[in-house]
């Protein structure tokens, strides 16, 4: 089964999210298939940048979004 959720990168106290696409049983920021787009709440406003085309595809191809990045895709208008 395929997901779609948040890498966490940045340092401590200053997180940053890349979008992912990955394997269920990969761990959290471990291995994935493909990334789609990021995240980035510490700035004012927060950065959203994603993919349509990528995110489009894995949603038709049946990848699950967590429900933090089903939040974030409906923002930026995909979902």
């Amino acid at each position: 089964m395929v997901k779609m959720r948040l890498k966490r990168m940045g340092s401590k106290g200053a997180p940053s999210y890349r979008i992912v696409v990955s394997d269920v049983r990969a761990p959290r920021d471990g291995r994935f298939i493909e990334e789609i787009g990021y995240y980035d709440p510490c700035k004012e406003p927060s950065v959203i940048k994603v993919n349509e085309e990528a995110a489009k595809k894995w949603l038709a191809n049946g990848a699950q979004p967590t429900e933090t990045v089903k939040k974030l895709l409906k923002i930026a208008g995909i979902q």
